[in-house]
């Protein structure tokens, strides 16, 4: 391995890039992942290694995913030494990470994950839960109040309803500005997502479910009886077979006038049974 390194690259802000350099902050998610010599850990987007460097002296295996070109061959270089590293230059919203584990079949995730596309890469590793049992993500303070957001609460949206359905949620603690480089304007915290074993919910249409929780949340301010109203035509084409929005509500036991944010996991499961 050479002895010169590549110069250190500041962030680039089209990536959303703040780079982790609290050795304290480090410390403290090391200790709650507690990495496991016999298990494979994916991190999404090492950045400069602080992470990194510590899950490689702990786990058995760590899966770096390193979309930036630039900083992959500065990882090649700091870290090309050990044995347990497998980097990935690739995009985690494309990667299937079931396959880029193996030959583990099972993977925790470690991630400080860019602000302007944290909750599209947590959909996405939700999406392959099927082979993630943990995450452990550092957010914007804002994303997990609305992950972790409860029925009635004004921070509730889509996000909240498909976290609480998948996973078991517990905010772990906030990070300050300063803990990065550069400095974000705003807070991070770094929660815990524990995957479910199964949906959370007994509903008949997984898939549907989903059409009609979008729909539900498309515009906030209205009721929930006027966005079943103007959902796309395929969901129209079901309230109607079943009598029209309000019917369909009423069957579901749920007040036409209550807004999106108001319905618990299990109301929404409700209402689409009542629709199939």
């Amino acid at each position: 391995m050479s002895s010169l390194k590549p110069p250190i690259r500041f962030s680039k802000r089209r990536f959303g890039q703040n780079f982790l350099i609290d050795r304290g902050v480090v410390d403290r998610i090391i200790a709650v992942v507690q990495p496991a010599g016999d298990e494979t850990i994916i991190e999404i987007g090492p950045g400069r290694g602080a992470l990194t460097s510590r899950l490689l002296e702990k786990a058995g295996r760590v899966v770096a995913i390193e979309f930036d070109r630039e900083l992959v061959p500065q990882l090649r270089d700091e870290f090309g030494e050990f044995a347990n590293l497998a980097l990935i230059e690739a995009d985690a919203l494309a990667l299937d990470f079931c396959e880029a584990i193996q030959p583990a079949t099972t993977a925790r995730v470690v991630a400080n994950l860019p602000y302007n596309i944290a909750t599209a890469i947590l959909q996405r590793l939700i999406e392959q839960r099927r082979c993630i049992s943990e995450m452990f993500l550092m957010l914007q303070r804002e994303v997990v109040d609305r992950i972790t957001a409860e029925p009635a609460s004004s921070e509730r949206g889509f996000l909240s309803v498909l976290v609480e359905a998948y996973c078991e949620a517990e905010k772990l603690f906030d990070v300050p500005p300063r803990a990065f480089r550069p400095a974000p304007k705003v807070w991070s915290t770094v929660v815990r997502l524990q995957v479910r074993p199964q949906i959370a919910a007994d509903v008949k249409d997984e898939a549907l479910l989903w059409k009609v929780v979008s729909a539900g949340f498309a515009q906030r301010r209205k009721t929930i009886l006027n966005n079943l109203r103007e959902a796309p035509e395929a969901i129209q084409e079901l309230l109607t077979k079943h009598g029209g929005a309000s019917i369909v509500l009423c069957e579901a036991g749920i007040p036409p006038l209550r807004r999106a944010e108001t319905l618990s996991l299990e109301e929404w499961a409700l209402l689409v049974n009542a629709m199939v």
